[in-house]
């Protein structure tokens, strides 16, 4: 796959702030792509994607065109099966879309902003890698307090997470979001050499 010239993606596990570099980022006046966002719209706006996961798990999986999260998240999380054949779906999806978007912007470099960096193959469209890291610790209180969820729950989904593994081609630039090293000064500067 071809990589999308001044193309940048802020990733890192749950919890480390990607979020919060991408607001940054966007506060500086570049472009930000959210593929968490965008992959969930596109689960309810392509023809494609619908029809997709129609067939694959009947009708039920849309409730008056609109995704039924809860039940694809039933079925995902106990059918591995399943979940890779959602992901076979949306991701391709997601990176069209991207294409298109990096297309329409005027200002570079722009940002795609995605927990899912290799597992959607995004890497492969990349010049540039945000690796946003905190302490394990400070992002499990983190993720307790914005979902209201348990210490327990946290701890499984980051263990799910894959870690970030080199990228052929690709340099890759950590920002430490510990709550202690200065956030702003890392982004700017990132931007600044990008």
């Amino acid at each position: 796959m071809k990589r999308i010239q001044k193309l940048i993606a802020i990733t890192g596990g749950i919890g480390a702030g990607k979020s919060v570099v991408a607001d940054i980022v966007r506060a500086a006046g570049y472009a930000v792509y959210d593929c968490d966002q965008r992959a969930k719209e596109l689960m309810t706006s392509s023809p494609a994607i619908k029809q997709a996961l129609t067939a694959e798990f009947g009708q039920d999986i849309y409730i008056n065109d609109t995704l039924n999260k809860q039940l694809l998240s039933n079925i995902v999380f106990t059918d591995k099966d399943a979940l890779k054949y959602v992901n076979n779906t949306v991701h391709p999806a997601v990176r069209e879309d991207i294409t298109k978007w990096v297309l329409q912007q005027e200002v570079m470099p722009v940002f795609v902003e995605t927990a899912l960096l290799q597992e959607g193959g995004i890497d492969a469209m990349v010049d540039l890698v945000w690796n946003v890291t905190a302490p394990v610790e400070t992002r499990i209180q983190r993720v307790i307090k914005r979902n209201s969820t348990t210490r327990e729950k946290v701890i499984e989904r980051i263990k799910s997470q894959k870690e970030l593994s080199n990228i052929k081609g690709v340099s890759i630039i950590e920002i430490i979001n510990d709550g202690t090293t200065p956030l702003l000064p890392q982004v700017m500067k990132s931007i600044l050499s990008a």
